[in-house]
């Protein structure tokens, strides 16, 4: 007797999508999605609560508008991936939606400061970027509250996108982050993420492809100082052939209880043939306590491959790099303070605009406390 064919499972990483608040189990911090995080903290953002939303601050460039939730023009293809950003999107009164027209080109960054009112906040931010446009959105969250929500970066086909989100926020203030990227046929994005501030700052980003040959960096520069609690935690999923995925992230910590996380998951699946891929994690430790938890995963559904890799390493000072500049009479505190601004310079050179990259270097150094050497 011929035993059975069991034909294979069709996503062998599956995951929960929807906008079903109970589709979402209350996380216990027992999942392999949680097992890191620090529970306590993040329990009021597992329940619904009645919170305003996060609006922009300030005169905003005519393409920015506040728009409420059921607005047609947001997108019904999202779906949330846990139980935060699902809850978020339900209970979310009104979003964020920047509109880059088809085939526009802006040459200069639009810059969206977000605020809340100081109380506990939804955020919803969706950024459409029409087909053959070009522009660069920078979202600065200049939140005082706590904050649960998520953003959207939608890349039409032949449409190139940079997007900056920069949180410098207090360290009494939690902030859970999902970050969503569909990238068209032959899109180009570039999602760069600068978290120097906070008390517990967990991001979520995820990238995924509507169409052959999009591109897609997603890049990360953290700064950990004292009692702090980052998490990043990507997966770029590859669901169609010819396209390529870069994951740099890198991250400075000092103080003792600095704990940061940073997991880099990379599926692709078995129709997602000649792709190539790509994720770095570095992180260095400016003194003795802090944490860094570093996990990339690469699943291949698929040997059809051009490339695909990962690498992560955590340590100290390099004592070359120091020798080298205290030998040529810098001090060795300035020496330190420069070893870790060259350790972002790789990250930070990926923006084109030298105002854009000098401001976010400026507060990366006013956060090390470099003054002006020049």
């Amino acid at each position: 007797m011929t035993a059975p064919t069991v034909a294979p499972a069709t996503d062998l990483a599956p995951r929960i999508f929807s906008r079903n608040i109970d589709d979402f189990d209350v996380p216990h911090g027992r999942e392999e999605e949680w097992r890191f995080a620090p529970i306590k903290q993040l329990a009021e953002f597992f329940e619904p609560a009645t919170w305003g939303s996060v609006g922009v601050a300030g005169e905003h460039d005519a393409l920015v508008e506040c728009v409420e939730i059921n607005d047609s023009r947001l997108s019904q293809n999202w779906m949330p991936t846990d139980r935060p950003s699902a809850i978020a999107r339900a209970k979310a009164t009104h979003a964020v939606l920047i509109t880059i027209a088809k085939e526009s080109v802006h040459s200069t960054p639009i810059v969206v400061n977000l605020e809340n009112s100081g109380e506990n906040s939804y955020l919803h931010v969706e950024v459409h970027a029409g087909a053959f446009s070009k522009a660069q959105v920078v979202l600065i969250h200049d939140t005082t509250g706590n904050v649960n929500g998520s953003m959207l970066s939608i890349v039409e086909d032949q449409a190139d996108l940079t997007m900056l989100s920069v949180i410098d926020a207090d360290l009494a203030v939690t902030q859970h982050l999902h970050w969503f990227t569909e990238v068209g046929r032959d899109a180009n994005f570039l999602g760069l993420s600068i978290t120097l501030g906070g008390g517990v700052i967990r991001t979520v980003p995820m990238v995924t492809y509507r169409a052959p040959g999009g591109k897609a960096q997603m890049l990360g520069a953290f700064l950990l100082t004292g009692r702090q609690f980052q998490e990043h935690r990507i997966l770029v999923d590859h669901t169609e052939p010819h396209c390529t995925s870069n994951v740099i992230y890198k991250g400075a910590l000092s103080g003792e209880g600095a704990h940061s996380v940073w997991i880099g998951d990379v599926l692709v699946r078995r129709e997602a043939t000649g792709i190539e891929t790509y994720e770095l994690n570095r992180n260095l430790l400016l003194t003795d306590g802090p944490r860094a938890d570093s996990v990339p995963n690469l699943e291949l559904e698929t040997g059809d491959v051009i490339s695909a890799g990962h690498a992560s390493a955590t340590g100290r000072f390099d004592d070359e790099q120091l020798f080298y500049l205290q030998s040529r009479g810098i001090p060795e505190a300035t020496a330190r303070q420069l070893v870790v601004r060259g350790f972002f310079v790789e990250v930070l050179n990926k923006i084109d605009d030298p105002n854009l990259r000098g401001s976010l270097m400026h507060r990366i150094e006013s956060k090390l406390g470099i003054v002006d050497h020049e």
